[in-house]
Order: structure tokens, then sequence, then C-alpha cells
């Protein structure tokens, strides 16, 4: 029975959210296609549509400690009341608001794929020019929002979903809390997993990217936009896990999960880095190679949040750091930037399985001052992007990026 109970609430895991609404600083309109106020303008899933930006690090204590954007976190709607499409999570502190006079619009939604997914109860936008009762594919919906604005750079992070990345997860937090130290069952050899990594699947999903970065491009261009009038930032995926050598609580006992909420056998953490996230990231490095277009630029994420990856020897939780909230002087530089996989015994309210190992608030913050660097007033430049320490004058993690 407590087998069942976990894997009910573990099938909930990382399927993800975001929002289709304008998140905008400044007019609610611009001049058409290259002229009028900058925006930008972020599409893909809940890795960048801001997927746990709410909570400022972990806790196992009151989640009032860490709860930095409140119960509106993910309201995008023109009233502040709720969600443009519910689930999709794009929330107050997504890396696209870079601010600085430049307007943003958030069309990520957290879940999403390349492709639409109209099939179930919950609609995710993919990134194409799907047009249905239950809404409309990011592509079509950025085709008709960058007709009126002048979009000058479009974010993108696509992929993670079609390699069933929620259920890679449930996998190996499933395997950890089943099976006993003596007797590891890992999996990264499960049937399941590994049928995600096969030669002809990593080609497929690499041709699924390329379509969505080509899809982007079409709606641009049908738009009324030339190439050289805006940039397509591809982006990869960060890190939320260290390596097994990195992880602070043994392996030992349940601690590892019933405390830091990073259930995972060493073995399997480093195959979440070492195959897992470099597949994803060379499926997306490829894809954009493939494109052959001549605008675009990759901003390099994998190591952004290393040094406050979840359970990571270098961060930890608020109680373990003496803090006794998010808001206490370095704080950012002491916790961790991902949030804690929950699971039946771990999971509460406020707190939303589908938040479970994205960048949390520290984590989206620190994106938001990579993605301001990559956009350099203007003139989009690619780069990678590295934690530095401190806080800056927004209250965004000082970060390195070249």
């Amino acid at each position: 029975m407590r087998q069942r109970r976990l894997a009910a609430a573990l099938a909930a895991l990382l399927m993800g959210a975001g929002t289709l609404a304008a998140v905008t600083a400044g007019p609610a309109a611009a001049d058409g296609p290259g002229a009028g106020t900058p925006w930008v303008v972020s599409v893909g899933d809940s890795a960048i549509s801001g997927e746990a930006g709410r909570w400022a690090g972990n806790t196992n204590g009151s989640s009032s400690s860490i709860d930095a954007l409140g119960s509106t976190a993910y309201n995008d709607n023109a009233t502040n009341t709720a969600e443009t499409i519910p689930g999709c999570h794009r929330s107050k502190s997504a890396e696209i608001r870079i601010g600085g006079g430049v307007n943003s619009q958030n069309l990520a939604c957290s879940g999403a794929k390349t492709f639409t997914d109209a099939s179930g109860s919950n609609f995710k936008p993919g990134l194409d020019f799907y047009n249905g009762s239950a809404g409309q594919g990011q592509a079509l919906v950025l085709q008709n929002f960058a007709a009126s604005h002048n979009v000058k750079m479009v974010m993108i992070l696509i992929g993670a979903n079609n390699y069933h990345f929620a259920d890679l997860i449930q996998s190996c937090v499933t395997d950890f809390l089943t099976s006993p130290t003596w007797w590891k069952n890992y999996c990264n050899d499960d049937s399941s997993v590994t049928a995600n990594f096969t030669s002809s699947n990593i080609a497929a999903q690499t041709a699924n990217i390329k379509g969505a970065i080509l899809n982007i491009r079409q709606a641009m261009s049908n738009a009324g936009y030339g190439d050289s009038q805006y940039t397509l930032m591809v982006q990869t995926y960060w890190s939320p896990l260290p390596l097994g050598s990195g992880i602070r609580y043994s392996e030992s006992g349940f601690t590892r999960q019933s405390t830091g909420g990073c259930g995972i056998w060493n073995n399997d953490a480093n195959w979440a880095t070492n195959t897992a996230l470099a597949t994803f990231n060379g499926s997306v490095r490829n894809a954009v190679s493939q494109t052959g277009l001549s605008n675009t630029k990759i901003l390099d994420a994998q190591n952004a949040l290393v040094g406050h990856r979840l359970c990571e020897n270098t961060a930890g939780l608020l109680e373990e750091k003496g803090l006794s909230s998010w808001t206490n002087a370095g704080a950012s530089d002491k916790t961790e930037w991902v949030n804690q996989i929950r699971t039946t015994s771990t999971l509460f309210g406020p707190y939303q399985l589908q938040e479970d190992f994205h960048a949390n608030y520290w984590g989206q913050l620190a994106m938001r001052n990579c993605v301001r660097q990559a956009y350099n007033a203007g003139s989009p430049r690619a780069g990678a992007c590295t934690p530095g320490t401190g806080l800056d004058g927004l209250g965004e993690p000082n970060m390195n990026f070249g």
C-alpha cells in the first residue's frame, strides 16, 4: 500500500506547468516589427516558464520562511487573480523579465513538449501552430504577438519533456525508496528509461527540437521579420543535481529523501548528469546546428546552478545554515537554488508536486541575470553562465557570463 501511494504521488512529479499570459514591464503594446519599445519573449517548457519560482531555497520547517512570492506567484492574467492557462506556472520571477527598459512576454508553459498536447484536461501548448478550442500553440501566439510588438530576442528552451523527463525522475526516486542499500535498484538500467536514450530516439527528438526552432523562426517571418531583425537565443538545461560524491546526505537509510528531498542513488545521480542531461543538451545544440539559421545563439546554462544544486554539499536547507528566512543576509549564497523532490510523506500545501526539481526563486533570478547579459543591451551574444557570489543591485545572484 505504501508503494502504491508513493507511485501515485510520483506519477504527477514534474508534469509541469506554465502560462500563456503577458508579462510586461511597460506599455501594453508597441510598434510593429523592428520599431518601437524592445521586447524579449520566452517560449518553451517549465525550465523557462518560471516553475517553482515562488520558493527561495528549501526547508523542512514552515513554508512561510521561503515563500518569496506568495500565493499569486503564478497568476498572469490582467487582474493577477489566476493563470491564463492553468498549470503553466509562469512565475513573476521568471528569467525573461530582464527589465531595464526592455519589456517581456512569457509564452512558455510547464509540461510543454515540442508539439501541442490538447488531448487531456490540462492543455499544454507546444512550439507549433496548433489552433483549437483548447488554445493555441506557442509559435502561433508568438506570431500574433510579434506582429504588433518590436521583438528583438526570443528565448527558446525545449526538449526535456520529449525525453519524458518527469518519468525518468519518478523511476529514479521510486527505485531509491523501494530498494535497500545492500541491493540497490538503479533507474538507469530500467527498460522504460533506456528506451529514451537509444540512438534512434535521440535522432528523433533532435529532429523535433530542430522543427520547433524552425517553427519559431517561421512565426517571426509570418509576423513580418527578417532574420537580421531579431535573435533566436536557444538555452541549454541547467544541472539540478550534483554527482553522487557531491551529495551531502549518505545513501544509507532514507535521510537523503526524508530530509534532503533528493532520493536517488549515487550511481543514478552520476548517470543523470553524465548521460541524461548531456543527451538533452546535445540534442539542443545539434538541433540549433541543423537548422542552418544565421540568427541563432546559444546560452549555455548547464553550470548556472553549480554550488547551489539540490542536496549539494556546498549548500543547505535554511535550518542547516542557521537561517530563519530567505530574507536573511547571505541566504542566496548558502542555500539551494533547486526545489526539493517531495513525496507523500513530505508533500503538503502550499507546495505543488509539479514544482519539484525545478530552479526556485534564486535559481530563476540567477538565470534572469544570465539572460540580461546574453541580451547585451540589444546586441545579443552567446556564452556560458556560472554563479558568482552575493546579490546585485536588483536582488539577483551575481552571475558570470562569457
